[in-house]
């Protein structure tokens, strides 16, 4: 089971940023459909991502369904190397994500972003409007059957001025 409240306090408590998105920060803004995993798109410069190995080294991350035993360091070369990370630790499954599709990268989405308070944390998450968009993007089916919630929602807070 994902940690929550956890997995933000220690990236919030590091300094990183990042901008949750996904299936938790549907959640955020009132989904009901229930989440595995924290979604987040992380800034890629140099002194955000030796916060976020930083962070999480603690925490054993891993590749999310790998092999055990794959050789796999978490090191600043390793997310450098890389882009998206699904990832597995003591604390619950953390998806990184450099960048998405629809959205672009942590520069690209921060304008679209809103800040909240989640488990008492304040971080950065997706505006309702642009997480909408950012899903319509995938063409899952599983985003798909969450758009007619989440603009059930949005027409809701604008008939209501939140």
């Amino acid at each position: 089971m994902t940690r929550f409240d956890q997995l933000l306090s220690v990236l919030v408590r590091h300094g990183v940023q990042f901008i949750i998105v996904g299936g938790a920060a549907a959640t955020v803004h009132g989904s009901a459909r229930l989440t595995q995993d924290l979604d987040i798109v992380y800034h890629r410069t140099d002194e955000n991502l030796e916060r976020l190995i930083r962070s999480l080294a603690p925490y054993q991350p891993y590749l999310r369904g790998a092999p055990p035993n794959l050789p796999f360091k978490w090191n600043k070369e390793t997310v450098q190397a890389g882009l998206n990370f699904t990832l597995i630790t003591s604390l619950g499954a953390i998806d990184l994500l450099g960048e998405i599709t629809g959205g672009g990268t942590y520069e690209n989405l921060l304008p679209d972003s809103v800040q909240i308070q989640v488990f008492g944390i304040e971080c950065m998450c997706l505006s309702l409007k642009r997480l909408i968009e950012v899903k319509k993007a995938t063409g899952r089916v599983r985003d798909f059957e969450a758009i007619a919630e989440l603009e059930a929602i949005l027409e809701e807070k604008k008939r209501s001025g939140i």
